[in-house]
């Protein structure tokens, strides 16, 4: 979560932080603001608002929007503060809502918030997206606002003047000054722009689009279920570099940390590429809380040291490190409480829906060389190490038992615990 949000969904920019939620507090009467994924505001007038539910407070804000009952568990109420101002109400997407039940939802309504939420995150490249990815996701967007493509219109030109509305900011950088006012509007268009007028050509209409937006929502959704980190809820902090120089100057690197229901990626908040993606099953983790020194998050998980076997160790800097690792706790106990219920379910197949046939539960991961959203562990400055008594002490590299205790069980998940061998020599 960004800042110090907390709540139960997914987090919005930072600028809507400086909003109040609570325009006018009396004795007994507050007008409540609860802002939605597309920056428009629900106010709702509410009695007694110390003793006001979560639960009840939801259930106001569904009656107003009028959405059926399956946003109960679609979204969540989140409180917004980056700046530890005053915080806003947000109505978002529940961080504990699986992907497979997104795909059974058919109201417009629900699938526009969802939609607008996704967008949002997109654009401000809190999801790390390959080009050719933001390209496709871009024209479903031009398609809902610039209706069919039509030859000849829009131009690149058009496209051009709207450009950060349908990508990512970083790839819509262009120059400045003298360049940029000489290129003008019969310029021909950057490959960027090009690409993105290509994929427009290629959006094809499927159902009956022009009474409803809905066949656009889910394409755009199902495209954005591909990216491993759809869902999470985000958290701010640090790692380490890597040594470099004769110095060994190192230094941190802000990053992002995403945690849904499938795992942990770290993400590179500059570079906006995947450092590190792990699933549940893949590492063991634990916290350090301020009392005892920085508050860290430790992730470890396997890995290599020149061609051998190893465990590593990740450092992430983080005032958010305990909130991280009871979400982690949380997601993992809710994975395994549902897992009866969801092997039912495929078994049976779900009950039917009315409307169009439901989209494939099942999408393939983005598996391109040097996709943004494969880990670099070569870019992460881990440890490796063995436990000796109450120290862990550096080696080249080997260990004989986690450094943690919490991880999934060795039966359920792929981690291992690398054996100690004669040939690792300690450092």
């Amino acid at each position: 979560m960004d800042g110090t949000e907390g709540n139960a969904g997914q987090p919005g920019p930072a600028d809507r932080s400086h909003r109040s939620s609570v325009s006018s507090m009396g004795a007994r009467a507050a007008d409540v603001l609860v802002y939605l994924a597309d920056d428009s505001v629900v106010p709702l007038a509410v009695e007694n608002l110390p003793s006001l539910s979560a639960h009840e407070l939801h259930r106001a804000i569904r009656e107003v929007l009028q959405l059926p009952d399956i946003a109960l568990d679609a979204f969540a109420l989140w409180l917004v503060s980056p700046l530890l101002d005053e915080p806003s109400l947000q109505f978002r997407r529940n961080v504990f809502f699986p992907k497979r039940r997104e795909l059974q939802i058919h109201d417009e309504e629900v699938l526009r918030l969802l939609y607008e939420e996704a967008k949002g995150n997109l654009l401000a490249a809190r999801y790390p997206c390959d080009v050719e990815d933001c390209e496709a996701l871009g024209a479903l967007v031009c398609r809902m606002q610039l209706g069919p493509y039509q030859p000849g219109q829009p131009t690149a030109c058009a496209l051009r003047e709207k450009l950060d509305s349908f990508l990512p900011a970083h790839l819509c950088k262009r120059g400045h000054g003298l360049f940029a006012a000489l290129r003008g509007r019969g310029a021909k268009a950057g490959p960027v722009e090009q690409g993105l007028l290509d994929a427009y050509r290629r959006v094809q209409d499927v159902g009956n689009s022009e009474a409803s937006l809905s066949p656009h929502y889910r394409a755009y959704l199902l495209k954005c279920h591909e990216l491993p980190f759809y869902g999470c809820a985000f958290f701010h902090g640090e790692i380490d570099k890597p040594a470099q120089g004769f110095l060994h100057r190192g230094g941190r690197k802000p990053v992002s940390v995403a945690i849904s229901l499938e795992g942990v990626h770290v993400i590179d908040s500059r570079e906006k590429h995947v450092l590190l993606g792990l699933r549940f099953q893949e590492l063991s983790w634990d916290h350090t809380s301020p009392e005892e020194e920085e508050s860290v998050l430790w992730l470890e998980f396997d890995g290599d040291h020149e061609g051998t076997p190893v465990n590593k160790l990740l450092k992430i800097y983080s005032k958010q490190a305990e909130l991280m690792s009871s979400l982690i706790e949380y997601c993992i106990e809710l994975n395994q409480t549902s897992e009866p219920a969801a092997a039912q379910e495929s078994a049976s197949g779900p009950a039917p829906a009315p409307g169009p046939s439901p989209l494939p539960t099942r999408r393939p991961q983005l598996r391109r060389q040097g996709s943004v959203v494969c880990s670099r562990i070569q870019h992460l400055a881990t440890i490796d190490y063995v436990e000796e008594g109450e120290q862990i002490k550096r080696v080249k590299p080997k260990r004989t038992t986690s450094f943690f205790s919490r991880q999934l069980s060795l039966g359920q998940g792929s981690y291992t615990v690398v054996q100690p061998s004669d040939s690792l020599e300690q450092g």
